[in-house]
């Protein structure tokens, strides 16, 4: 037999003689791999069944005519449209080649189910229109009763029925966002599901549409055209081109469904695959960690074995070769087996969503042949390189090594690891430095990141030394002998330690960064809520996501009239262009806004607007040079264009937004009118209490949104933040999981490397459950090393991107350090390290003493 066949046989033999060593290993190659192939299979899956719910739906519409032009606005998910007139609908009837069309009228309308609660929530949008009595360029299709044939009837999709316990017959009521009593008399389908996501959508006949969803009659988003027989989609967009007027363009029925597709589940899935794929990241570095610090300890123990080898004629290749082709049956193994766990994972995802609210398209799960080879050649890759330094290592053993005693790793540290540390330290210092303060960028920041967690792990060996007595001195004072024992253990090898505990020190980063960074902006919420809102009391529309119909503009007025209320202010949205960008108008009654808003110093006149004036904010000004008189053009998505004159310039535009123009100004240019926000402030004397028990007297009549105090509307600003905080800290536990791991692989392989010790321990009169402690406390030891790592770097970090956040938009960001959820953070990782030392003190303590005291 070959040299190369003799390796392998060892290899093989080692694996089935000493499997539980690389349990540990296996376990992590597994759950990383599994988390990636899980998301890559789950985005598949998502993304196929909303494109095929998109193109069932749309399949009836040959071509969509619309506005050409479209403002954009940074941060939106869609541009506005200019509607386009509804005369179009007979021309294109006309036109050869055309078997009909419709026009479809669009808009916001929020549904309020049987209990009075919107329904959809704050997330996906909640959609109203005219029901299409055209079956085929309909995209819903009636599953359950009949169209809406007079004025009030509805149809809603089957989805936000069932969510809002609404049944046929039903009356209820739609904010559009002036409330409409509306009845329930009929169920639809959206491309063969019961809604497009958790979308809620309310058809109404074409005249309700019109009159609650438009700013006038003759207006419709869109016009969907059905061509005749024997004209294909391509052909019939080039015949209606020359019918159309200038500003209005027309597009395939295919182009539309992809269109429509990309902006409900592309953004949201380009999202949530990159969350995902960034959580799958930090579990497989983690795990890489683990997975070095398996094999580091394995070769050391085997240092003999391997010098036997070298005195027996193998080469320093063929015992890296074999260290190596370990790593590689553990690796395929383990990545062969996350593979199916991912399929696994991917299926629960899309069992569990619908349960907790996401209903997202139904279709069997999608396996594409990139998502099954990535994860495995990751998982493969990873192993393998986690392997590389070890596998040289053992490659490296003397052959004289194999008449000493089995050695073990009792690496230290090293000058170079120090000077190499230190100069990743000093280099992560200044672009940390450069991005959080000189010149405020995420990218220099991000950049920084990754030199300071280079620096962490070079220089652990060297700080672990000094933590580890720093961190054993009230252990030794509170447990005595079993405490100096357990700090002993965990300074034997301090380049062991520090890599163990790096495995838990980046997943406490991670957690750490997110805590803090989640905090600073509830903290710069809080006090922009403070700085900007000058009101008693808020009624606004949902702050976290695109759900909801915005607040009647007639609220505003209707609350200002009431004897409690010195004055009620509502806030609207429009969309212009202003040199060629995109920017957000504040739509308002400027002469009251100054009264319910905080908006600093105001040079001008706010009250002197009118139809052709604007007020700008300060920053906006000083960017393009404006000051009162200056004239400012805006381009309007209905593509007109008008110059105002800047008649005030206002120092904080928290809440007010960068432009503030009148609502006569606005109106030319609007579709649905609606407010996100009232700002109320009540009369000298007026109790709190009574006061707003009085604005929500009054909101009741206009679909009773919800009325909160400054501190309820700081704190209802920030319920995304929390969302993602918990989701966040869901997706982390997978990474701390992995890194507990590695503690009790190391713990086990240690326990195994000093079997003859702890026989001795046992028979000079140490008993199991001293034995036991001293396992527990090692372990608790090295989580603590690695938890105070964590908090350290991960607070440090959080400061950074809060600091080069400033430099991504024009609100000033706050820095907040949470104290109690760090300290929760940090018990959580101590406490992980008595979990983690469990199993391997138990094995420790069952050691036979005789058997333990002969091991070599």
């Amino acid at each position: 037999m070959s040299a190369a066949g003799t390796l392998w046989r060892l290899s093989s033999a080692s694996l089935r003689a000493h499997g539980r060593r690389f349990a540990g290993t296996f376990s992590a190659v597994l759950i990383g791999v599994a988390f990636l192939a899980g998301t890559l299979v789950m985005g598949d899956t998502l993304r196929t069944s909303f494109d095929t719910m998109f193109a069932s739906a749309s399949s009836g519409s040959d071509a969509v005519v619309r506005s050409s032009r479209v403002v954009t606005v940074p941060g939106a998910a869609q541009g506005s449209r200019q509607p386009v007139p509804t005369e179009l609908v007979e021309r294109i009837r006309r036109t050869p080649g055309v078997a009909g069309a419709a026009a479809s009228i669009e808009g916001a309308g929020q549904l309020l189910g049987a209990n009075g609660e919107p329904v959809g929530g704050q997330g996906p949008p909640t959609l109203a229109g005219n029901w299409i009595t055209d079956p085929a360029l309909n995209p819903y299709r009636l599953a359950e009763g009949r169209a809406p044939e007079r004025s009030g009837e509805v149809v809603v999709n089957r989805g936000a029925a069932l969510e809002g316990g609404l049944e046929l017959g039903d009356t209820t009521v739609l904010r559009t966002p002036d409330p409409v009593r509306v009845t329930l008399v009929g169920l639809a389908t959206f491309g063969g599901a019961d809604g497009m996501g958790q979308v809620t959508y309310t058809g109404m006949t074409e005249a309700d549409a019109a009159k609650y969803l438009t700013s006038g009659p003759g207006q419709a988003a869109a016009i969907h055209v059905r061509a005749g027989p024997g004209t294909g989609q391509r052909e019939l967009v080039e015949a209606l081109a020359p019918v159309l007027p200038q500003g209005v363009e027309a597009i395939t029925g295919r182009q539309s469904a992809d269109e429509n597709s990309d902006m409900v589940s592309g953004r949201f899935l380009s999202l949530f695959t990159t969350l995902l794929l960034v959580f799958s990241g930090i579990a497989l570095l983690v795990a890489t960690f683990s997975i070095h610090n398996t094999f580091a300890i394995v070769v050391a123990q085997r240092t003999r074995e391997n010098a036997l080898l070298r005195a027996l004629g193998a080469s320093r290749r063929q015992v890296f070769a074999g260290t190596l082709a370990e790593a590689a049956v553990v690796a395929v193994l383990a990545s062969a087996a996350g593979l199916l766990g991912g399929i696994g994972i991917a299926a629960g995802l899309q069992a569990l969503f619908p349960a907790v609210g996401f209903a997202f398209p139904e279709g069997d799960l999608v396996v594409s042949g990139l998502s099954m080879l990535l994860p495995l050649a990751v998982g493969v890759a990873v192993c393998l390189g986690s392997a590389l330094l070890p596998a040289l290592r053992a490659g490296r053993a003397a052959p004289l090594a194999a008449l000493r005693e089995s050695s073990v790793d009792r690496a230290g540290t090293s000058r170079s690891r120090t000077a190499v540390g230190a100069a990743l330290g000093a280099a992560a210092a200044l672009t940390l430095a450069g991005g959080a303060l000189a010149v405020p960028s995420l990218g220099l920041s991000g950049a920084g990141a990754v030199l300071a967690t280079a620096s962490f792990v070079v220089l652990g060996p060297v700080v672990s030394s000094y933590a580890v007595r720093f961190l054993a001195r009230p252990l030794e004072r509170l447990r005595g002998v079993t405490g100096v024992l357990a700090g002993r253990s965990a300074l034997r090898s301090p380049r062991r330690t520090a890599s163990t505990a790096t495995a838990l020190m980046i997943g406490v980063a991670v957690v750490s960064l997110f805590t803090v960074f989640g905090a600073s902006l509830k903290a710069t919420m809080d006090r922009t809520v403070s700085r900007s809102f000058a009101g008693d009391v808020a009624v606004s529309a949902p702050a976290f996501g695109a759900g909801g119909s915005g607040l009647s503009p007639g609220l505003a007025p209707a609350v200002a009239a009431l004897p409690e209320v010195a004055s009620a202010v509502g806030l609207g949205k429009g969309v212009a262009e202003v040199d060629g960008s995109g920017r957000a108008l504040t739509v308002t009654d400027p002469a009251a806004l100054a009264v319910g808003l905080d908006l600093g110093r105001v040079d001008g006149r706010l009250d002197a607007l009118g139809t052709d004036g604007i007020a700008v904010a300060g920053k906006e000004a000083g960017r393009y040079g404006w000051r009162p008189g200056s004239p400012v053009e805006l381009a309007f998505a209905d593509g007109r264009k008008q110059t105002f004159t800047v008649r005030a310039v206002y120092a904080n535009a928290d809440l007010a937004g960068d432009y503030v123009i009148t609502r006569a100004a606005w109106a030319p240019h609007r579709a649905q009118d609606s407010d996100t926000l009232v700002s109320v402030s009540f009369k000298k004397g007026v109790p709190l209490a009574e006061g707003v028990a009085a604005v929500e007297r009054t909101a009741e009549r206009f679909g009773g949104p919800e009325v909160r105090t400054r501190e309820e509307y700081a704190q209802s600003s920030a319920a995304g933040i929390d969302m993602m905080l918990t989701l966040v800290y869901a997706l982390l536990a997978l990474a701390v999981l992995i890194a507990l791991l590695g503690i009790a692989n190391t713990l086990t392989l240690a326990v195994h490397e000093r079997t003859r010790e702890l026989g001795l321990l046992r028979a000079v009169g140490q008993s199991r459950a001293q034995l036991r402690a001293v396992v527990r406390w090692e372990s608790v030891l090295v989580a603590a090393f690695g938890t105070a790592g964590g908090l350290g770097l991960g607070s440090l970090l959080g400061w950074v991107l809060v600091k080069a956040s400033d430099g991504t938009g024009d609100s000033a960001f706050s820095f907040a350090v949470p104290p109690l959820q760090l300290a929760v953070v940090a018990a959580v990782g101590v406490a992980s390290g008595v979990l983690a030392g469990w199993r391997p003190a138990r094995r420790a303590a069952r050691l036979d003493i005789l058997r333990a005291v002969a091991a070599e």
